[in-house]
């Protein structure tokens, strides 16, 4: 059995149809599907049980499972809200979550993979290196990155990436993230308003040192994340924390021409201010050193401009799932 937990949200549920065509069918979902639309990310999969989380760590405290028939835990469930001001639902739901789960998995010698994230580096001062020794230099800048950075530092300081999996996720795009209210990627958003207004709008740069629409990102299709996340399942031996993202910088304004170019469009692109929540809490620039994994990993990524049309015209157009 594979457990997945936030297995009905974006990067989950797409592991999961993934694990599906491996033929991959035992598998434990979990998540709090609330009262948005995610659940529709379930339709069309196969797995064995779901369980609401509150249930699933009642059961992990009472040692409910034969940890025998336990192959691995992707541990997704957080809240992924990058604007979220409550640190203690912060805390509780990616710090001390990820904690209790990994003290699981750990004391029962199970593969445990989790979600670290790119907000863990802040404004990027100090760099993008996925060294564990550079951990402490990092500087958060909103409370959702510390609330992983704490986990990571956890990791590190017991001495326990030797036996876990960590993914810093960079800014990932793709099928079935429809239900992330206000977090969808650029992409869902470009392709949604170009059709509904034939234009797109931009922040505009609040950082002297970026033109507007010059804004940088690392951008990686959820597809290769998970081509990523099925190697590691085949690679157990594999241990440590791992950027996870492209590997290269994409501006906002090429990213929405992508978009534009895959409907056959030419780009008209307008600019508005930054509200006034992201202000100081932006990062202008990311990018993945991809050094460390690709040393471990040989596996390649596609393109953006091929990954945003095959999201575009195969998924959002027909509007499918994943």
């Amino acid at each position: 059995m594979i457990i997945v937990t936030g297995g009905v949200g974006f990067i989950g549920s797409c592991l999961i149809s993934a694990l599906n065509d491996e033929g991959i069918k035992d598998i434990l979902i979990v998540d709090s599907l609330g009262k948005d639309e995610k659940w529709k990310n379930l339709i069309g999969k196969n797995y064995s049980d779901y369980q609401h989380k509150s249930d699933f760590l009642e059961k992990i405290k009472n040692n409910y499972f034969d940890t025998t028939k336990i192959d691995a835990i992707f541990h997704l469930g957080a809240c992924s809200n990058t604007t979220e001001q409550d640190a203690n639902y912060l805390i509780n739901n990616n710090t001390l979550y990820t904690k209790e789960l990994a003290l699981y998995a750990i004391n029962n010698n199970l593969n445990f993979y989790y979600a670290s994230s790119a907000a863990t580096y802040g404004d990027g001062k100090q760099g993008y290196n996925d060294d564990e020794s550079n951990l402490n230099t990092l500087k958060p800048i909103n409370m959702y990155g510390y609330s992983k950075h704490i986990f990571d530092q956890w990791a590190v300081s017991n001495n326990w990436l030797d036996k876990i999996t960590g993914f810093k996720f960079f800014n990932v795009f793709g099928p079935n993230e429809d239900h992330k209210t206000g977090m969808t990627s650029i992409v869902y958003n470009a392709y949604h308003q170009i059709m509904r207004t034939g234009e797109m709008i931009l922040f505009k740069s609040d950082n002297s040192s970026y033109k507007d629409g010059e804004q940088l990102r690392d951008f990686i299709y959820v597809k290769d994340v998970i081509k990523i996340m099925l190697w590691f399942l085949n690679n157990p031996h594999k241990k440590g924390l791992y950027n996870l993202g492209l590997g290269t910088a994409t501006t906002w304004k090429n990213i929405t021409e992508a978009v534009f170019k895959a409907l056959n469009l030419e780009p008209k692109i307008k600019y508005r201010e930054m509200p006034a929540i992201l202000k100081g809490k932006y990062q202008y620039y990311t990018q993945a050193n991809m050094k460390k994994l690709k040393e471990t990993c040989p596996l390649k990524f596609s393109s953006i401009e091929d990954s945003v049309k095959d999201y575009v015209v195969n998924y959002l157009q027909p509007d499918l799932k994943y």
